[in-house]
C-alpha cells in the first residue's frame, strides 16, 4: 500500500471516529434532555448511567488488549530458521489454547485441524453475536439504541473471538478495527430513517405493501438484516486479523470478510423472520383469543333480572 493511499485510510478513520463521537455526544444530550423532561433527577441520572456505559464499552478493548497474548506474525517465507522458530513458538500458542485441550498440535495436519476447530468457535461466536442483534434491533426499531446495542456487541464480539485463538490484533489492526465498530454504529443509528413503503413498493409492488402489518415486519426485517450484516462483517475482521498464519493484505481482508458476511446473513434472516413472525402471530392470536374469551363472559352472564 503506497504511502499517500496509507493516509487516506487514516485520515478517513479518523474522520469516522469524529463523525462518530459528534454523533454519540449529539444523540446523549437529546436522550438526557427527553428524561429531563419527565424529571429532572431522572435526566441526571440517564446521563451517569451512560457515561458509565460508555466508560465500560471503551475499557473492555483494554482489558483485551492486557488479557490476551499479541499475534504472532508468521514471516513472509515459509521456509528457514525464521518460520521454524515461528512455528514452534505457534504450538505452544495452540497448546495453551483453552479450546484446545489434549489436541495434538505436532504434525502440520494436526495444526491445520486445530485451526480449523478455532474457526469453528469463532464462527459460532461471530453467529450468535449477529443473531441477537438482528432480533434486538428488529424490535427496538430505535436509531439511538440500535446504535446502543451495535456498539456493545460488536466490543464484546471482539473480545470473544480474541479469546478463542488466544491472541489479540496488532495495536495498528485494533485501531482500524475499531473504526469499523465506530462506523457501524453510526450506520447503525440512521437505518431507521430508510422509507420502507418506497422500498417494499419497489421490490415487491404496492398490493404486497399494502397488506396489514407488512411494514412493520418489513420495517423489523430491514433493520436486524443491516446491523446483523455489519456486525458479522466486524466479527469475520476480528477472525482474520486474530487468526492469519500467512501475511495477508488489509484490503483482502476486509474483502473477504465482506463475503463471509454476505453467506452467512442469509441463514441469519431467514431464522430471525421466522421468529419474528411466530411472535407477531402469537400475540395476535394471544389478542384474539382474550377478545373472544370477553365477548363470550359478556354474552353467556344472566342479566340482572333473570338472577332475581
Amino acid at each position: 500500500m503506497s504511502a499517500t493511499l496509507k493516509k487516506i485510510v487514516l485520515l478517513f478513520a479518523a474522520f469516522t471516529v469524529v463523525v462518530f463521537l459528534v454523533f454519540l455526544i449529539n444523540q446523549t444530550m437529546q436522550i438526557v434532555t427527553s428524561a429531563r423532561m419527565v424529571n429532572a433527577t431522572l435526566g441526571g441520572v440517564v446521563l451517569w448511567a451512560l457515561i458509565v456505559l460508555y466508560c465500560t464499552l471503551l475499557l473492555t478493548p483494554v482489558v483485551l488488549w492486557f488479557r490476551v497474548p499479541k499475534r504472532i506474525l508468521p514471516p513472509v517465507s515459509t521456509e528457514g530458521d525464521e518460520y521454524a522458530s515461528f512455528l514452534a513458538e505457534f504450538k505452544k500458542r495452540l497448546s495453551r489454547n483453552p479450546h484446545l485441550r489434549g489436541t495434538p498440535v505436532e504434525s502440520p495436519n494436526e495444526i491445520e485441524a486445530a485451526i480449523q476447530s478455532l474457526d469453528q468457535h469463532a464462527d459460532d461466536a461471530v453467529i450468535s453475536a449477529a443473531s441477537a442483534v438482528f432480533l434486538s434491533t428488529a424490535v427496538l426499531q430505535s436509531g439511538r439504541l440500535d446504535m446502543l446495542v451495535v456498539l456493545a456487541a460488536q466490543t464484546r464480539l471482539i473480545w470473544k473471538v480474541a479469546l478463542v485463538y488466544y491472541q489479540r490484533p496488532s495495536l495498528r489492526d485494533f485501531a482500524q478495527l475499531y473504526a469499523n465498530v465506530a462506523s457501524t454504529a453510526f450506520i447503525a443509528a440512521g437505518v431507521e430513517d430508510i422509507d420502507v413503503d418506497v422500498l417494499m413498493s419497489t421490490i415487491f409492488g404496492s398490493t404486497l405493501a399494502a397488506i396489514p402489518g407488512m411494514h412493520l415486519l418489513a420495517s423489523s426485517v430491514l433493520t436486524g438484516s443491516a446491523n446483523a450484516f455489519l456486525t458479522l462483517r466486524v466479527g469475520m475482521i476480528t477472525k482474520e486479523y486474530c487468526r492469519c498464519t500467512t501475511r495477508v493484505e488489509r484490503s483482502r481482508v476486509r474483502r473477504v470478510a465482506t463475503l463471509q458476511a454476505a453467506k452467512l446473513l442469509g441463514g441469519i434472516v431467514k431464522n430471525g423472520t421466522v421468529k419474528l413472525s411466530q411472535a407477531a402471530m402469537s400475540q395476535t392470536k394471544s389478542k384474539i383469543s382474550g377478545v373472544f374469551s370477553k365477548m363470550t363472559r359478556r354474552g353467556g352472564a344472566p342479566k340482572p333480572e333473570e338472577a332475581g
